[in-house]
């Protein structure tokens, strides 16, 4: 052996102990905080997230090396607490509740609510209660839902016919592309009332303020430093994004006002404004709350619903037998009627089953929203500080064989709900909690069920699907790419086969 590299080993082999023992410890208060990977100066755990541009996968991967349900990593300045079990996920989102009931505001997020909090990021107080009882009772209730639902086929029907045209090309459909488009002119038109004039620029606007926020940021990482935020901050680039959101909300206001003019149909605009009118809430709406609800509930609901989507084509087209019994579940359902409505979609169970096996392996959001630790709380017996910003890895928790009998984990198995029927996303269930659970669960829940289940029956009755040329199912790409969901990394194409031919109705641009 060398003698640099006698030495070398020499030197690690009597760091490592000392390191470990660091690890065991408690720190200088007395906590007994969760176990962590071993830190780095002023950089923290952050080296061991930078190995993987999926901080998902990255804490997972952590989580099982330490065979840890709860981990706590120091990211630059900030502490970071994740929980990786269903007894860790109830404790932060059921028993400890309200100890994790608010939002971390980093710089980023301060200047996206500089003129207006928002449902999504709204700190828990009066605010927010009031934000979160109106979406509740108003925007998104089951009446609310159900008043969209000729929108919602209207541009399922768009999407069917211009799937159609495309399929007597030899080229294959980008089905990513497809799904994006209903996805967003379904929710545009419920919440604006009609289609948006300025609709391409808006999506450019949400998605650059979705790359911004969901990016790397050195002023987020160390809030502290003025240096940080100066040359490695997105705070500016939020605040300028924000600025040209809410140029193009204005604009929609408008378009909207002439519209009601025409017309006795309530978009969640209208809403809003009604409510506003009233004035009758403890904390008054500003026009600047209104327009960054509107602009939160898109930017939750659109993305999430349609790669959610996107997922569950994919993985259909992986699995045949899977698809095969799918559409003859809806085919028989229909009996050779022209198009799917929403009446047809409430007996299609595993049509269902589809959508919930979707959400396990690719669950909408895969560590939640953040939350923060408002008072010194205990979980599992550890201490998490106050200030600590709070995760939930559903995405390991979902895949975990521990919470998932059978040694098929990672397969892609509807059957395993018809086995364990009364497990549901709806908040109660610890091991499936793609929505969340407590009092920041998602509101949106019914809408998006609504949305994905009948443009995936859609897709399913008047379509087969098959993969380009030379392609087996075991090919097909399932890379990752982050952002407030984790999407396709590519997008899908596949060739459709028409087999129920839609009736005759405009193709969506």
């Amino acid at each position: 052996m060398e003698p640099l590299t006698y030495y070398v080993c020499l030197f690690l082999a009597l760091l490592v102990p000392l390191l470990l023992l660091k690890l065991k410890r408690r720190d200088d208060d007395g906590l007994r905080l969760p176990p962590g990977p071993w830190q780095l100066p002023v950089i923290g755990s952050l080296h061991h997230l930078l190995r993987s541009p999926l901080a998902h996968r990255a804490m997972a991967d952590i989580a099982r090396q330490l065979d840890a349900p709860l981990i706590y990593l120091k990211l630059g300045e900030v502490p970071v607490v994740v929980a990786s079990s269903p007894d860790a996920a109830r404790e932060i989102l059921k028993t400890h509740d309200v100890s994790f009931a608010t939002r971390p505001w980093s710089p980023t997020v301060k200047a996206l609510t500089a003129d207006g909090e928002g449902l999504v990021f709204a700190r828990y107080g009066t605010l927010w209660r009031q934000l979160r009882k109106i979406s509740i009772t108003e925007l998104l209730s089951a009446r609310r839902v159900q008043s969209f639902r000729g929108v919602r086929e209207e541009e399922v029907g768009r999407l069917v016919a211009a799937v159609a045209a495309a399929a007597s090309g030899e080229a294959a459909v980008n089905v990513s592309e497809r799904i994006a488009v209903l996805v967003t002119d379904a929710a545009v038109r419920s919440m604006m009332g009609d289609r948006f004039e300025r609709r391409d620029e808006f999506l450019r606007s949400i998605a650059e303020g979705v790359k911004i926020i969901t990016g790397f940021s050195l002023g987020d990482l160390f809030p502290s430093s003025r240096l940080a935020n100066l040359v490695g901050g997105t705070a500016s680039a939020m605040a300028a994004n924000h600025r040209k959101q809410f140029e193009l909300m204005d604009y929609a206001i408008k378009q909207n006002e002439q519209r009601r003019a025409a017309t006795d149909k309530d978009s969640l605009v209208d809403v809003l404004l009604r409510i506003q009118k009233e004035d009758a809430l403890e904390v008054p709406l500003t026009m600047g709350m209104i327009k960054t609800v509107i602009l939160d509930l898109f930017g939750a609901g659109s993305e999430t619903s349609a790669n959610t989507l996107q997922w569950a084509m994919s993985e259909l087209v992986r699995n045949p037998k899977v698809m095969r019994r799918a559409q003859a579940e809806v085919r028989e359902k229909l009996q050779g009627k022209p198009t799917v409505t929403e009446d047809d979609v409430a007996g299609l169970r595993y049509t269902k089953l589809i959508i919930k096996e979707t959400l396990r392996l690719h669950p909408v959001v895969p560590l939640l929203l953040p939350r923060e630790c408002r008072e010194p709380c205990k979980v599992l017996g550890y201490h998490v500080p106050k200030g600590a910003t709070v995760l939930v890895n559903v995405w390991a928790i979902s895949r975990d064989p521990r919470y998932w009998p059978g040694g098929d984990a990672e397969a892609f198995r509807p059957e395993r709900f018809e086995e364990a029927a009364a497990v549901d996303f709806k908040g109660t269930d610890f091991e499936f909690t793609p929505f969340g659970a407590g009092r920041r669960m998602c509101p949106g829940m019914v809408f998006a069920q609504a949305s994905m289940e009948l443009a995936l029956a859609a897709l399913l009755y008047h379509f087969d699907w098959e993969l380009p040329a030379g392609m087996a199912p075991g090919d097909v790409d399932m890379a990752e790419q982050m952002g407030i969901a984790v999407r396709r990394k590519h997008d899908l194409y596949l060739h459709p086969v028409v087999r129920v031919p839609p009736p005759h109705a405009a193709a969506t641009p």
